[in-house]
């Protein structure tokens, strides 16, 4: 993951140290009453940005995004390991593919960093035929065993292979989903 990752988390809203009650509670503010409605629209407030972050956000760049989406807390850890379990944050690549092959395997660099934590949570695309006006998606099953085209990564490369000619789909985009922990 790129150095600078919370520049690269998109819309969150901050959670801590926005709406401090107990500035309100400081106020010299009559009556009670107007202090309490406060303190009740801060929290609600809190509560909006609270489920504001944990959505799923629609961003798609070529470049490693934390994208909202939360997974359970990693299995290996608990209260003894020196890391406390907490849910992971999914992060967001697309990489643009190009064209896809003429029955045969073509593969491109995805520049993810894989470690032994790292897991892929989805692999999915689209590829375009932009003259024909046609579009697949990724990866793509047909009755026909030739049209099948798989698509699949490993630690470097994002591979797809096509059964026939497919190169009329000049336009293909594959999203990686995954996380680092």
């Amino acid at each position: 993951m790129p150095n600078n990752l919370s520049t690269l988390k998109g819309a969150f809203l901050p959670t801590t140290n926005v709406w401090d009650v107990t500035q309100v509670q400081s106020i010299n503010i009559q009556p009670q009453e107007l202090k309490e409605l406060l303190v009740r629209l801060y929290q609600n407030l809190n509560l909006v940005a609270q489920s504001v972050n944990i959505r799923d956000a629609a961003y798609y760049n070529t470049i490693e995004f934390v994208n909202g989406q939360l997974f359970f807390p990693n299995p290996a850890l608990s209260s003894s390991t020196s890391q406390y379990p907490a849910f992971r944050q999914v992060l967001r690549k697309v990489i643009n593919f190009g064209a896809l092959p003429n029955a045969t395997t073509k593969s491109v660099a995805h520049g993810i960093t894989c470690t032994s934590a790292t897991t892929f949570t989805r692999i999915y695309g689209c590829a375009s035929d932009t003259t024909g006006k046609n579009y697949i998606p990724l990866p793509y099953a047909s009755p026909t065993a030739a049209n099948n085209i798989e698509l699949k990564a490993d630690g470097t490369n994002v591979t797809i292979i096509t059964g026939s000619n497919r190169t009329n789909f000049n336009v293909t985009y594959v999203i990686l989903e995954y996380l680092q922990q």
